[in-house]
């Protein structure tokens, strides 16, 4: 079976892990727990030299992939460029997301014109996803641009998705973890329904 990880991402994620051990005497286990830890070194960067913070940006981006990708699944596609920051992760509801963007605007506390982090999705499973977005509550400027804000909402918008593709296909879906209902939004009046052409 091929490796999902490219050699290039592995090696960036784990330079990742080596620059936060030196800085802060943490080891980050590609999980969610150490999530804060990340965003507390990103914090630290954000004076440094433009070359520094590209480095921190490619390296934090490709450990935050793998640590989504471990999560939920998906794969690392490169784009047609050969920019390092130009991987995104693709989860297997079609969600796509480039980490390298996520990671400039939690450096920034704010978006990055030069960087996407925007998600994406399949033609018809964007409505759904602009749904979502609009439904979640407010948070400070600083938990929306964190990598632990960022993956609660990958994480939500991919369980929403997951519900809709099993509305698609008529079967049931699995209540969420937590107990709660899945919160599945309305097909939009404009929504095209049957198969797609």
């Amino acid at each position: 079976m091929d490796d999902p990880v490219p050699a290039r991402v592995r090696e960036y994620a784990e330079q990742a892990v080596a620059y936060v051990h030196r800085a802060l005497g943490v080891t980050l286990e590609y999980d969610s727990n150490t999530l804060p830890v990340l965003d507390h070194y990103l914090r630290t960067v954000a004076e440094a030299q433009p070359p520094a913070k590209q480095l921190v940006i490619a390296t934090a981006g490709a450990y935050f992939g793998e640590v989504v990708r471990r999560r939920l699944g998906g794969r690392w596609e490169a784009s047609t460029g050969s920019d390092d920051a130009e991987w995104r992760v693709v989860l297997p509801t079609g969600l796509t997301f480039s980490p390298a963007g996520f990671v400039a605007s939690a450096i920034a506390q704010a978006d990055v014109a030069e960087f996407d982090s925007e998600l994406d999705a399949p033609l018809r499973m964007r409505p759904y996803v602009q749904q979502t977005l609009s439904r979640m509550g407010e948070v400070s400027v600083e938990d929306y641009y964190s990598l632990c804000g960022r993956l609660d909402t990958v994480e939500h918008v991919h369980e929403v998705l997951v519900a809709v593709a099993a509305q698609m296909m008529g079967t049931a879906v699995d209540e969420p973890d937590d107990g709660a209902e899945a919160d599945v939004p309305e097909p939009l009046a404009d929504e095209p329904s049957g198969s797609v052409n």
